[in-house]
């Protein structure tokens, strides 16, 4: 069953009724709801769909290519969605060349290689934004109360382990000063890298993962490699596009950081102004 997102922003405008003579108000959505920078616009080649952009200017029919989705229902529904196949290939492109100079990615690189992970978790300087985090509803509005309560229950075992003293390990063995490679991730470069590197993923910001957790597949867009120092490695991070990405899902439609989405927009602008000169 189709879910519809929350109240949309609306614009009140005027047009003057011809037998009355008095003004006459109509509310059109211009924003998709909790996403102000993805715009509706009003489909040229169809009546019945509207399309969603990041472009605030209105597409026209040469232009209408570099929408993000086409929806029959406004506001969107993840019914309604039909996402732009063009879009997801541009998009891939921006981020495989631009991911790695993204403050949040590079965060979380960090993060990744850090051996006091415990110090960036939630509510840390680099998290801080997932606190209030929305949680997906799944069967019931009791879900969430399970999962504080699972948490709670992983973090009194997590302090029960921290308080007793680590298990030798031979020399060699996986982890840092001394530890296993099965300890905790402070213990393991951080968010599970002990110290040797791996991949982590770039993901949509409409529901933040909590610190060490895996985003749901349909909100990575792709995966950076990086070394055990958390650099970024190969070419531009040797850039692996999921496959998996959806541009809307039950908790919102395409959500970029501040940076990524202005890469975005800029490039999007640049085919504007070749399409219309054709």
């Amino acid at each position: 069953m189709a879910t519809t997102l929350l109240a949309p922003r609306l614009l009140l405008r005027a047009a003057i009724n011809p037998y009355t003579a008095t003004p006459v108000f109509h509310r059109t959505i211009t924003t998709v709801p909790n996403s102000p920078h993805i715009h509706i616009h009003p489909d040229p080649d169809s009546s019945s769909t509207h399309l969603l952009s990041l472009l605030p200017s209105p597409p026209s029919r040469k232009t209408r290519t570099l929408c993000i989705a086409t929806t029959t229902a406004v506001p969107p529904t993840t019914a309604s969605t039909t996402s732009n196949a063009d879009f997801i290939v541009l998009l891939n492109s921006i981020l495989a060349e631009h991911a790695t100079h993204d403050p949040v990615v590079q965060a979380c690189a960090a993060a990744f290689a850090s051996n006091a992970g415990s110090t960036l978790g939630s509510g840390g300087a680099l998290f801080a934004q997932q606190i209030s985090a929305p949680k997906r509803r799944m069967g019931g509005s009791t879900f969430s109360e399970r999962m504080k309560e699972k948490r709670a229950k992983e973090q009194a075992e997590h302090a029960q382990q921290a308080q007793a003293p680590p298990p030798p390990t031979p020399s060699g063995a996986g982890g840092g000063a001394g530890q296993g490679g099965a300890g905790g991730a402070n213990y393991q470069g951080g968010m599970g890298g002990a110290g040797r590197g791996g991949w982590i993923h770039v993901n949509d910001q409409r529901l933040p993962p909590d610190f060490g957790r895996i985003p749901y597949p349909e909100d990575i867009f792709g995966s950076l490699e990086v070394d055990g120092e958390g650099n970024f490695v190969g070419e531009k991070g040797n850039w692996q596009s999921s496959g998996t990405y959806r541009i809307i899902t039950r908790d919102g439609v395409l959500g970029l950081s501040p940076y990524l989405r202005s890469k975005v927009v800029e490039r999007l602008r640049e085919l504007e102004k070749e399409m219309e000169r054709r």
